[in-house]
């Protein structure tokens, strides 16, 4: 099967849950697979904080041959979220305002903005229904508040390692990656390099929290015990902040991370349990049991106050970052949710 890129321009004012308005907008979106007759094996894919719209690259051992979504039977999209930087409108995209790059002019965004140019892709595609939408961390995230502003669109949801609203201790880690950030002296320029060692720093931040005390000592202990100094855990975080400059920007960075901690589908409605009530999609809630930045407590919340969900846990070594590495687990359980058999069966 063959992947295919598009790009959805929308080309009205599109005002923003912050009270500000962008002057239209562009969303890149990734297809798999073919549409059925009856258009009804549409899966949706929410990208996490520095995905793209391209989930074969990230994700792809859940969309091969044999796989709960196979491309041969199902037709899976994903788009790169407002705000980011893989060819959606995002802070170095041009103001046609003025004629320059936004930078840090760029408004606030929330998951409810992200969530409503999804709808106007979605409406432009002529879907009605989507059999399943999916997604993990901020991909999660964005699984929650459209299932709630949608609620007659999905037959199925499944978000992973995500929260009804975002924690204190969340927003914590995402503050001490901005302020990695700000204190890089380039941060206040307008250019698309700006704050680039400050994002370093701000990835090696966040990198602790994706994973977990023991997954550096499987994975980064010496191997005897004669250094003093270029550990193995210094260098693993050194080339996990280049990794992710090369191929992002600390503007795009510092959007998404404030999209993360705004989140919180009962603002401004009657409560969080109460806007989780009306969800009415058959839901299955992932969490991973080694998960510190999202820990279990939080899915099983959205499990006890979404009508009839379904609970179940990774196992893993790698944190928070299990949803994107344990593919395993995670086929089998979304195959037995399918089939709705019992999922504390499913590890056993």
């Amino acid at each position: 099967m063959e992947k295919h890129d598009h790009t959805f321009h929308y080309n009205h004012p599109f005002d923003l849950e912050s009270g500000s308005t962008l002057p239209g907008f562009q969303l890149k979106y990734t297809t798999l697979g073919k549409l059925n007759h009856e258009r009804s094996n549409i899966v949706w894919v929410c990208h996490a904080l520095t995905g793209s719209s391209d989930f074969t690259d990230w994700w792809g051992d859940l969309f091969r041959e044999g796989s709960a979504f196979d491309p041969k039977d199902h037709f899976i999209i994903c788009a790169n979220i407002l705000g980011g930087c893989y060819g959606s409108t995002g802070p170095l995209s041009i103001n046609p305002d003025n004629g320059k790059p936004f930078y840090h002019t760029f408004p606030l965004l929330t998951n409810r903005d992200v969530v409503r140019a999804f709808d106007l892709l979605r409406q432009e595609l002529k879907i009605e229904k989507i059999h399943t939408l999916l997604g993990g961390s901020l991909g999660g995230q964005q699984v929650v508040e459209w299932a709630v502003q949608q609620p007659d669109v999905f037959d199925h949801i499944i978000p992973m390692a995500c929260n009804a609203f975002h924690s204190p201790w969340g927003i914590a880690f995402n503050e001490a990656q901005r302020l990695a950030i700000e204190a890089d002296p380039t941060w206040k320029e307008s250019d698309v390099r700006a704050g680039s060692e400050g994002l370093k720093a701000a990835r090696a931040i966040g990198m602790i929290s994706y994973r977990y005390y023991e997954t550096f000592n499987q994975t980064q202990v010496e191997k005897g015990n004669e250094k003093l100094d270029e550990f193995r855990a210094a260098t693993y975080q050194r080339y996990q902040g280049q990794k992710l400059v090369n191929r992002f920007n600390a503007f795009t960075y510092w959007t998404l991370s404030k999209i993360m901690d705004n989140h919180n589908v009962g603002r401004n409605r009657t409560g969080v349990k109460e806007a989780l009530h009306t969800i009415k999609a058959k839901t299955l809630v992932i969490a991973i049991d080694t998960d510190i930045l999202f820990p279990v407590s939080e899915q099983k919340f959205l499990a006890e106050n979404i009508p009839h969900a379904q609970y179940a846990e990774l196992v893993s070594l790698y944190g928070h970052d299990g949803f994107l590495v344990e593919f395993e687990q995670l086929d089998t359980i979304i195959k037995q949710f399918y089939q709705q058999k019992t999922l504390s069966q499913v590890l056993s």
